[in-house]
């Protein structure tokens, strides 16, 4: 039996959940991983997985073995890296996690130009706004844009994006001016539906004076894209970040209201499963990202 093949096919079986996903992942079939994991356990002595209903769970045994198995394919990886040295070359498949508005408008092009750059290097990008466990989901990278980051990852700062009032011109010629931040209650305001903040709206101004309005509004969604649909066509104000509008402010399709005031910016970071040995295919995107995000129209450094 290979005893390395068999734990990683354990330990991805625990963290997927299932036999038959671990498989899929390591291009096999559900009956040779379940061999294998047998074989383990034959090995070992004791039952390390439960079958039940709901999918697999570790035995109290199995979760004791888990940590030590990863453990030892984290070594192994290290040591393989260590002997491969400056010969490891840029290849093999990268899975990237960003949120949907920023892959679409941004990220994608970014991956492509990438890819063009490094011809051995796939990239499976997945874009979806939920907050992911990176080793679960076999993740190399993630770029998130505020919120709290997620345990046992490590996360690294790579630039800022403010957040602006902004509606159209068409928007604003047909109702009440806005003069100062308390003029916002009177106007139809599109919010994200995920927000913890409700319908609070917390503002920065000239010489560090800061306010909190409430807004109302009839449009809520859990989509960016869509705020930026529904604010391009007149349906209300909302606040932003700036890489969302960058280019309908610049073609004057959206203008920003109150332009003094701004709203917390979000801060854009990279996160990484906690593990000391990053591929070089992963540490080459890092910095390429690093590089290029605070250089996208309505981000800085």
């Amino acid at each position: 039996m290979d005893s390395l093949k068999a734990m990683h096919c354990f330990v991805r079986a625990v963290e997927l959940g299932s036999l038959s996903s671990a498989a899929r992942e390591l291009g096999s079939t559900q009956p040779t991983v379940s061999k294998l994991v047998a074989a383990l356990e034959k090995q070992l002595g004791t039952r390390l997985l439960t079958r039940g209903t709901t999918g697999l769970t570790p035995t109290e045994q199995g979760k004791r073995f888990y940590e030590r198995a990863k453990a030892v394919l984290e070594e192994y990886g290290e040591a393989v890296a260590e002997v491969r040295g400056l010969t490891e070359r840029p290849e093999g498949v990268l899975r990237v996690n960003v949120p949907v508005s920023l892959g679409v408008l941004h990220l994608n092009g970014l991956m492509l130009a990438f890819m063009a750059q490094y011809p051995d290097i796939e990239v499976e990008l997945i874009l979806n706004d939920r907050f992911i466990d990176l080793t679960e989901e076999n993740v190399d990278l993630a770029l998130r844009l505020g919120g709290d980051l997620p345990p046992n990852a490590i996360a690294r700062r790579i630039a800022t994006a403010p957040r602006y009032l902004v509606a159209a011109p068409e928007y604003l010629q047909r109702h009440a001016p806005l003069h100062r931040p308390a003029d916002l209650g009177k106007h139809e305001f599109l919010r994200f539906a995920w927000l913890s903040s409700g319908d609070t709206l917390d503002l920065s101004g000239p010489a560090g004076e800061k306010v909190s309005i409430t807004t109302q509004g009839r449009y809520r969604t859990n989509s960016s894209l869509a705020i930026r649909d529904g604010v391009l066509q007149g349906a209300g104000l909302c606040i932003t970040p700036a890489w969302l509008v960058s280019d309908l402010l610049d073609s004057g399709r959206l203008v920003r209201v109150l332009p003094d005031w701004s709203g917390p910016p979000h801060e854009a970071f990279l996160i990484y499963p906690e593990r000391r040995y990053r591929p070089l295919r992963v540490r080459l995107l890092m910095e390429y990202l690093a590089e290029r995000l605070p250089r996208l129209p309505g981000f800085t450094a």
